[in-house]
């Protein structure tokens, strides 16, 4: 009797242990990425008027693999900005991300070419199908809420600097 008594306790412990590690391996906000918060404001020129935002800036390769994994609130006047070496085709997802958001792609002249609602922690793909060289991401609802359409022009010294 005692035995079973001793197995039962040490199969409690492992399942205890188990589950301690299980949760503290779990990401969790504490593990996202926070970048510096630009000086300079993002403007969105929109058919109704300026939109301003304040952004970070994810321009290396690990800063844009990394995006807004693991953040569960943003204010709704900011956003990141994914500034690519080159125009060309991107793929974005949402593993790791808990917010829904929306997806600015932008060309090269500053231009939105495309605007993708992307879905808390999916891994489906989020691509504009066509070649950019900018990506804008906020709280999913701001561009319609703001009048954020496709064409309207985004003014930000990295998008100028980009563009040259």
């Amino acid at each position: 009797m005692a035995h079973r008594n001793w197995l039962a306790a040490g199969a409690l412990c492992a399942a205890i242990v188990f589950a301690a590690c299980f949760i503290a391996a779990r990401p969790s906000s504490a593990d996202a990425m926070l970048l510096p918060i630009d000086r300079a404001p993002l403007v969105v020129a929109t058919g109704s008027g300026e939109r301003s935002f304040s952004i970070e800036i994810a321009d290396t390769s690990a800063e844009r693999e990394a995006g807004l994994m693991f953040r569960r609130t943003m204010a709704d006047d900011h956003g990141m900005l994914f500034v690519f070496e080159r125009t060309g085709e991107v793929d974005f997802w949402m593993k790791n991300t808990p917010m829904a958001l929306d997806l600015i792609f932008i060309g090269e002249d500053g231009r939105i070419k495309a605007i993708k609602r992307g879905e808390p922690e999916s891994e489906a793909i989020i691509s504009p199908g066509q070649p950019v060289r900018f990506v804008l991401e906020l709280k999913a609802g701001t561009a319609a809420r703001d009048g954020i359409k496709e064409g309207d022009l985004l003014r930000h010294p990295a998008i100028s600097a980009g563009s040259n």
